[in-house]
């Protein structure tokens, strides 16, 4: 095995608080790949340069279409040649080639303890390329979406909110120390008003939205404008890690991605997405797509098209919804993201809500009214009640 990579194995675990990321190849400028799901931007070495989003007006660069669910796409690769018919079936009969080989890879004795059949347990799985180059992540949360529409009393749209923040947290939160936590914050102008979902390295999740009740509309309605705030703390650190970015798409994951890109300059793939139908959550989950230092154009490149094909076979437009709905498992998520790059995996946890009250917490609470207030609560022979936001 190669010193890198086995460097690269080692840092997997900081990767949230690691970053530094391949420069831009000056052979790639000026043309841009233009499809439905995301790929990586690129950002140079410089330590003072700033980062930057591309937009969709740019010669070198360009946002996503309105039905991908990552946030840029990168310089394109490509030499400019057009694709005749013939290309086109002999690319489609290398896709059936490689799906088979990928179907029996993940069948093998070294994946067995990943397989999760229709994705019966909430089950976060994670993986690195052969080369070192890449990880990536994948989730599937919907026993934990039910959960917490009965603990909350939650109708389709705030439980479609709050699935997609608790996927993102848990993604993120993959590989950090047990005791660290994730929080994931959007407060926004919107019905929801707030969107609140925290995680631990052990898999422990809990969250909750300002409006459990509101009624059908479109989430990026239901959300409106307002901020991403994202904060990492330790019981060791002297001082949480704060970032702050705006809400641009109002769908969290992709708002998400964003934060990753301009606030932690982080290069990353990430969707998620929830299914509701009636008081049932059908569906939840999603991935994240990592460069790891010293990433090539060549592996950039493959899973560019491997992205593309995990769009195309989801087809909802809700990435990957979709596949989670017929059955497809965190592992074969990774297995088709990483085909053709000798997938190895990196381990799996389950995902439970695990929420921190305790009365010892809620007297402590009680201790900091002021003395008039608990006065006045006397003398009006008032009830108290206290309700835990994250359990209901």
């Amino acid at each position: 095995m190669k010193i890198g990579k086995v460097l690269t194995l080692a840092l997997v675990a900081y990767l949230t608080d690691y970053h530094q990321y391949c420069s831009p190849s000056s052979d790639n400028k000026g043309n841009m790949i233009r499809s439905v799901v995301v790929a990586f931007t690129q950002y140079g070495r410089r330590p003072n340069q700033m980062p930057f989003r591309l937009s969709s007006s740019s010669s070198n660069g360009a946002s996503l279409l309105t039905g991908g669910r990552i946030s840029f796409l990168a310089p394109s690769r490509n030499t400019g040649k057009m694709m005749t018919s013939m290309d086109e079936e002999n690319e489609e009969l290398d896709q059936e080639g490689e799906s088979s080989e990928t179907t029996s890879l993940i069948s093998s004795a070294v994946f067995e303890a990943f397989q999760n059949p229709s994705n019966r347990d909430d089950q976060v799985f994670s993986a690195i390329s052969g080369n070192g180059e890449l990880k990536v992540t994948a989730a599937t949360t919907r026993n934990a979406v039910n959960d917490l529409m009965i603990q909350h009393t939650m109708t389709a749209v705030p439980a479609d909110a709050l699935g997609r923040a608790i996927t993102c947290s848990l993604l993120l939160s993959n590989g950090i120390q047990a005791e660290q936590t994730f929080q994931l914050t959007l407060n926004c102008d919107g019905p929801l008003r707030v969107i609140v979902a925290i995680a631990n390295g052990e898999g422990g999740v809990r969250g909750y939205v300002g409006n459990p009740g509101i009624g059908d509309m479109p989430l990026p309605e239901a959300i409106g404008k307002g901020t991403v705030q994202v904060v990492k703390n330790h019981p060791d650190w002297p001082n949480p890690y704060n970032g702050i970015t705006a809400i641009e798409h109002r769908d969290i994951d992709r708002d998400v991605g964003i934060y990753l890109a301009e606030s932690e300059q982080r290069s990353c793939a990430l969707a998620a997405a929830t299914t509701v139908k009636g008081i049932l959550c059908t569906s939840s989950g999603g991935y994240i797509v990592e460069q790891l230092p010293g990433c090539s154009s060549e592996t950039i490149q493959r899973v560019e098209k491997n992205l593309a094909q995990l769009a195309k076979r989801d087809g909802t437009g809700k990435l990957p919804a979709g596949l989670l709905a017929d059955g497809v498992t965190p592992l074969e998520i990774c297995s088709i993201v990483l085909d053709g790059l000798d997938m190895e995996p990196l381990g799996q946890i389950k995902p439970e809500l695990v929420c921190k009250c305790s009365e010892e917490r809620l007297f402590r609470a009680v201790r900091l009214l002021g003395k008039e207030e608990v006065d006045d609560i006397i003398a009006k022979a008032e009830e108290v009640e206290a309700r835990c936001q994250f359990c209901g």
